[in-house]
């Protein structure tokens, strides 16, 4: 158990952080530049934004739907953060559009749900799989992210009415036809609004629906199989499940519950100890979304949904600011620069919904497209789904990606990620400038109070050095932190060494037992058929040792890719079964997961046999 636990530190937010260049501020560009209106466009072909307007009716095309409020509620939360640093007037008028018709619509005690309400207006509040507490956590998230941004509170106010209607329902009255929600959400996003506003009925409310999971028996697909307290396994619903875990943690930090932060740490380190794929993926199969047994962790069926992914991400920045545990950032790292970023393509068009970790065409002809077809992620990202989460949550994330850079008590300022950025911390400014993730040296730059810096020296990293004022320094290492006495003018560098290295899984995980995966600083490779093309499956093909790897500037995708000479065995003419084969030697080339299939269909591997 982690012995750690404290309240004293908070999140250094977005608000007070600008990214200056490197890896995510192009990324932030992109989606500002491309992404942002795709979604939109997309979003309003498939009648998501017509939704608010309520004038659907029987035989038109794009019937509203129980989720839609939510799609478009995270793009808004995404074109708030880019506001809040880039005024867009065509970006607010959309959204002060949007906020126009909720007023129009809702109804006179404050309810709004643009398919409750317009379709089933009886049964608001009775059907718990319906997503209706869901859409309205994303629409409260995105009401306080566009009213720090704009101040404009007008949609802040909307949904404030809201929520007292829900806490009324729910905490007073009891008279919803449930006690919790189906997909969890709204518990975080009340934990907002508390932190917003300071009034403590919201934080009051959010208890109410994390204590209330599980006293009565439910299903493990909900998270209501057992009270929090006695849960031991990740279960059911994977993104259900991770937004559960962060209203878990943020509310351990609210009311200093450290039975709650060891109810979400026991949760943590079984997700990431037994049931996480190599790349950070969560959520193995498609039955339910869901959590599969330890272990079991299936590569060409692999599900990992984007926003699962995210979700535990999510979860492990909350983690890190309860407790100074690199363990927490590594894993938000992992997710971040791997299963998450393989959510969106690399012109910022396209998206997965599942994330594959193995790709064998031989086996998809076979198996997936035959008349007994079973399930395979798709191979090519498309612009919009008829479930389309992962879009919104996609550019929503990379437009607040520097919320997960820093935390702070006053004195220590911890470094969970490093994102070339100038940040505001208690009187101080600290300017980090990196080429990470490709390049392990970082300089951070100190302004101001004197404190502690605390860096964070990552899993993956097994040998660096740190100085200060171009002088080696003295740190304390602790949990994963280098801490640093720090005072104006100082200047850090942290310069970590990135060899290629092989990882190998439990062998429990028996689809990669006698592998390797292949990882070089935080990003995880893999190997596409269009770069690894010798009439033999990728899977037959050998690595050599890892420091045969170099690295290589790839111009197309924008990425180090990785190549050495490995092997391919001879197999020409031979029976089905034979002595052991000759090796050919064969030039090989790897790329960063996040960057596979952008390049038309093709076979993928992640799991290496190596000489």
């Amino acid at each position: 158990m982690n012995e750690s636990f404290g309240t004293a530190a908070r999140a250094v937010t977005l608000h007070d952080i600008d990214l200056t260049d490197g890896f995510w501020q192009k990324r932030q560009a992109l989606i500002r530049r491309v992404t942002m209106g795709n979604v939109y466009k997309r979003f309003a072909e498939t009648g998501r934004f017509e939704a608010f307007r309520f004038n659907w009716k029987e035989g038109m095309p794009n019937k509203p739907h129980i989720f839609w409020d939510s799609d478009v509620a995270k793009w808004i939360e995404a074109a708030a953060y880019l506001t809040e640093k880039q005024r867009d007037p065509e970006l607010e008028a959309i959204v002060d559009d949007v906020v126009e018709q909720i007023e129009k619509n809702r109804m006179p005690d404050g309810y709004f749900n643009s398919y409750f309400g317009l379709l089933e207006p009886q049964n608001r509040f009775t059907l718990r799989t319906h997503h209706e507490l869901y859409c309205a956590g994303h629409l409260l998230e995105a009401a306080i992210a566009y009213k720090e941004a704009t101040g404009k509170d007008r949609f802040y106010q909307l949904m404030k009415d809201y929520m007292d209607l829900i806490y009324r329902i729910f905490y007073v009255e009891h008279s919803a036809a449930f006690t919790s929600p189906g997909h969890e959400e709204i518990e975080l996003a009340l934990v907002k609004l508390y932190r917003h506003c300071g009034e403590k009925k919201y934080l009051d409310l959010a208890q109410y629906f994390v204590e209330d999971r599980g006293r009565e028996p439910g299903s493990a697909y909900h998270q209501d199989h057992l009270p929090i307290r006695q849960q031991k396994t990740a279960e059911g619903h994977s993104v259900r499940a991770c937004y559960f875990y962060c209203a878990v943690a943020d509310l351990a930090r609210e009311t200093n519950d450290k039975t709650l932060f060891d109810a979400a740490d026991t949760l943590f380190e079984n997700i990431v100890r037994r049931r996480m794929y190599v790349t950070g993926g969560i959520g193995q199969t498609p039955v339910g979304e869901a959590f599969m047994e330890d272990f079991d962790l299936p590569n060409q069926s692999a599900y990992a949904e984007t926003c699962a992914n995210l979700s535990l991400a999510l979860f492990a920045r909350r983690m890190s600011v309860l407790c100074p545990d690199a363990k927490y950032a590594d894993t938000a790292e992992l997710v971040l620069y791997n299963s998450f970023l393989s959510g969106i393509s690399l012109d910022g068009r396209a998206f997965f919904y599942a994330n594959m970790h193995e790709n064998d065409s031989h086996v998809r002809r076979r198996h997936y497209d035959g008349r007994h077809k079973i399930y395979s992620p798709e191979d090519e990202r498309v612009e919009v789904f008829g479930c389309s989460c992962c879009p919104p949550n996609v550019v929503r994330t990379i437009a607040s990606v520097a919320d997960f850079q820093y935390t702070t008590d006053g004195n220590t300022v911890w470094c969970h990620q490093y994102i070339s950025s100038n940040a505001k911390i208690d009187g101080r400014t600290l300017r980090i400038e990196t080429g990470y993730p490709y390049d392990g040296a970082v300089r951070i730059g100190w302004s101001g109070t004197a404190g502690t810096l605390a860096l964070r020296i990552p899993g993956w990293c097994k040998s660096y050095t740190l100085t200060k004022n171009g002088a080696a320094a003295e740190a304390r290492v602790e949990r994963g932190y280098a801490y640093l006495e720090a005072a104006d003018g100082d200047m850090f560098v942290l310069t970590m060494e990135m060899p290629v290295r092989y990882l190998e899984s439990d062998p429990r995980v028996w689809e990669d037992a006698g592998r390797v995966a292949v990882a070089r600083g935080p990003l995880v490779y893999c190997m596409e058929g269009c770069d690894n093309d010798f009439g033999v499956a990728l899977r037959d093909l050998r690595l050599p040792a890892p420091e045969h790897f170099v690295t290589e500037w790839d111009e197309t995708l924008g990425a180090m890719a990785l190549t050495a000479n490995g092997y391919r065995r001879d197999w020409t003419g031979r029976a089905l079964y034979d002595a052991p084969a000759s090796l050919i030697e064969c030039p090989l080339r790897l790329i960063p997961y996040f960057t596979f299939a952008n390049r038309g269909a093709t076979d993928l591997l992640l799991w290496f046999l190596r000489v």
